[in-house]
Parts: structure tokens; sequence; C-alpha cells
């Protein structure tokens, strides 16, 4: 529903600030990818805390999401994090960039972690994966590790608003291997035949969803997603959480993969991802992407 007091945006106006928006990330791209990887990493990541991330307002809704969530953190501390947050979004978003470099650099990782031998021993009987991590480190840095391993791992992805931003931006998924749908009608029957035929498919579930069940992160209600939990139980997948911490040189990656959760019913299995989650937010709160709107505790 449109919003009466607002009033609508002229559609060319509209076009013009996504075309115009593009084309400085692109800029930046650009420039960045001219220079050697590590310092790519650590330029990205200080204009990201320190110029788009405070004029975009990342930052404050950062600091209101710790607010919210730790309402007892020192002034320090919480600068800290929003910090950490801003540079980790930063370095992620060029190293999703970087096609050749980071790609590489992850093929050399040993993934860890009790979900290791079970997706294994799934792959070997076609048994379907459905992995599954939040916007936390930098995901793709698990996903590539695993391609460069033989497996088929797909991706599933929500359009940018900005449709000229999202025209590349899926390339860059789609470097990583393996094949990447749209979410919505116009993606669905690919990642279905993609699971039933016995692949593995990466689905991010930490962003709020209207209408969907408000489950408990981080001790607040939040409206998160069953599909994962549905479509492991429609297709007998196992559903596996997993994670690309980054580590303190900036650069380098632990790859984990936990347990698989066990079946049972939508919404307990989805808590269970919840749960997941929220342990590695609390022992890395810096890699986790405070930036979104989570908790939209005024809205269904």
């Amino acid at each position: 529903m449109t919003d009466p007091k607002r009033p609508p945006q002229d559609p060319f106006a509209r076009r013009a600030g996504h075309y115009l928006t593009n084309a400085l990330i692109v800029g930046l791209i650009r420039v960045a990818l001219l220079i050697p990887f590590r310092a790519r990493l650590a330029f990205v990541g200080w204009v990201v805390q320190h110029v788009i991330g405070p004029a975009a307002g990342y930052r404050r809704r950062a600091a209101e999401n710790l607010s919210l969530i730790w309402p007892d953190l020192t002034r320090k501390r919480r600068d800290e994090i929003v910090a950490g947050c801003l540079n980790n979004v930063g370095r992620s978003f060029i190293e999703n960039y970087s096609a050749d470099d980071f790609p590489a650099r992850m093929a050399q990782n040993t993934p860890r972690g009790p979900g290791v031998k079970a997706l294994q021993a799934a792959a070997a009987k076609g048994q379907a994966v459905i992995l599954v991590t939040g916007h936390f480190g930098n995901y793709e840095a698990t996903r590539a590790c695993l391609v460069a391993r033989g497996f088929d791992i797909g991706g599933l992805y929500r359009d940018m608003k900005n449709p000229y931003f999202n025209a590349h931006y899926v390339k860059t998924m789609e470097a990583f291997g393996g094949p990447v749908f749209p979410q919505g009608r116009r993606g669905t029957a690919g990642f279905v035949r993609h699971l039933k035929n016995g692949g593995q498919l990466v689905l991010l579930f930490d962003q709020h969803v209207f209408g969907a069940p408000k489950l408990d992160f981080l001790g607040q209600p939040a409206n998160t997603a069953l599909s994962a939990a549905e479509l492991a139980l429609r297709y007998d997948a196992l559903l596996i959480p997993f994670y690309g911490i980054r580590q303190s040189d900036g650069v380098s990656f632990d790859a984990v993969l936990e347990a698989p959760i066990a079946h049972s019913d939508a919404i307990t299995m989805t808590q269970a991802l919840n749960d997941s989650l929220a342990a590695r937010v609390k022992a890395h709160p810096e890699q986790w992407f405070w930036v979104h709107r989570r908790w939209r505790p005024n809205e269904d």
C-alpha cells in the first residue's frame, strides 16, 4: 500500500538515481580491482566503514540494532562492533567481485565440522542438501571452498531494487560455480529441479520477511522465513548450517559446516537455524550484517 503522506516518486528520477548509484559502485569496483588483493580488501573496507556506511545511514541502523539487542553495551564497544561490521561488509563486497583471486584463495581452505562428512555422504548417494547461513563473515568463502572440491552448489538470491546493480551482481555469484536462481516463481522451477537431482543449494535466511512467523533471534522476535526447512522436509534434503568466518588477518576464512538440523517441523527446524546463527553472532558480533532491518516490531 502506498504511503498517503509520501508523494509517489517520479519513475524517471528513480531510474536516474539507480543509474547514478550503480555508476559510482562500478567506479569503486574498477578502481579497487586495480589494487593487489590484500590492499583491495582494506581499501574497500575503509571506504564502506568511513564513507558509504555513514552516508547511507548504515552506521546509524547498525547502532540502533545493537542498542535493541544488547542495550548494556558501552558506547565504545558498540562503536567497535559497528565499525567492524561496516568494514566486513566492504571487504565481503569486493571479495565477491574478485572473481579470480577470491575463489582461488578459498579453494586452498579445508572445510571442517561434522557437516562435512554429512555433506559428502549425501552427495555420494544423491541426496539433496540445503546449506543454510546468514549474512555473516562471507558465506561465499565457504561456497567457493566446497565448489573447488567438486560440489555442485547452487545459490538462491533476492533481486536487488537497483536493476543496473543487480545485473552485474548476479554474475558475481555465477562466477563462484554452481547455478543461481532468483527468488520467486521465476527461479522456483530451476532450484526445485536442482534439489530433485540431488544437488546442493545455499540459502540465506536472516532477513525480515513480511508475514513470516516471529521467531526468537538474539532475544527478540524476528519475522523469519521457513522456506529452508520446508524445502528440506519436502525433498528429504539435509539441512546444514554453515559459516565463512573471517579471521583476524581480515583476509583468510574458517569454513565451518555444523551438524545437520534434525527433521521435525518447519518452525522447530528454523528456530534451530536462528539459534545456530545467534551463537556465531555472539562469538563474532563484528561479522554479522547489523545494517539490515532485521527486527521490525511495529510491522507484521
